[in-house]
């Protein structure tokens, strides 16, 4: 029976580990949530200890096909997988789902990295600030800006000193999102294109509500590594 292992606990990840038919499948779990959405089949939670650690994994488990259908962000990790899949011959393919796209009335402001991001924001901002956890040190700096800091965990020093942390996963709907903005008097989003519809209720509300975004665009592929957006796509090459 065909081996697939399944790169990542987001959406896409869950959605083709129950498509697949036919093959044993391990899906694996970076285990940095502290209570993760379980994907049908085998899980592995914890990591790999870098590329050569994925690639002695992939061998010792006699995988057949790699699926890195990580978090769009989650560069380490993807960069892990296209290294392992050279060194082991394993084909990889990465799922990810589309980027957004601005609509009428949307301001936005895309930047390179977080780093940009913490830059861009005009002093004595009142932020929304939706790029998770571990992100919050990249803003420390910016003692002359409030923040309003969302993640599912709570994040680690350092913070920024004027934070209020809001644990909560989504999804999330427009009208708790607006709420959001006029309880904290919001004036600037700032986000990561992750894409998906879980979390896109805070543009619809910040486009609604006349709010700046500061968006910080994802990170390309590896050179060389595949991509599709579509599980059933990822489900039948998996399997094919």
């Amino acid at each position: 029976m065909r081996r697939v292992l399944i790169l990542g606990g987001t959406a896409e990840a869950r959605a083709l580990a129950a498509r697949l038919t036919g093959v044993h499948v391990v899906s694996s779990l970076a285990g940095r949530v502290s209570d993760p959405r379980l994907p049908a089949g085998e899980v592995h939670i914890g990591g790999f200890g870098g590329a050569e650690g994925l690639a002695a994994w992939l061998r010792e488990h006699r995988i057949d096909r790699l699926v890195d259908a990580t978090h769009p962000f989650a560069e380490r990790m993807t960069a892990s997988a296209a290294r392992a899949s050279r060194l082991t011959g394993v084909p990889l393919l990465a799922l990810r789902r589309p980027g957004w796209d601005e609509e009428d009335g949307d301001d936005w402001r895309r930047v390179p990295s977080l780093p940009d991001a913490a830059a861009a924001l005009p002093g004595g901002a009142r932020v929304f600030l939706t790029t998770g956890r571990r992100s919050l040190p990249v803003f420390a700096g910016r003692t002359d800006a409030w923040f309003l800091a969302r993640s599912v965990d709570p994040p680690e020093p350092p913070v920024p000193p004027n934070v209020r942390v809001l644990l909560a996963r989504g999804p999330y709907t427009v009208d708790g999102e607006h709420a959001l903005i006029r309880e904290h008097r919001l004036d600037v989003l700032v986000t990561k294109d992750s894409g998906g519809a879980m979390t896109r209720a805070k543009l619809t509300a910040a486009r609604e509500a006349g709010l700046p975004v500061v968006m910080v665009d994802r990170p390309a592929l590896p050179e060389g590594v595949r991509a599709t957006a579509d599980a059933a796509a990822a489900a039948d090459w998996a399997q094919g």
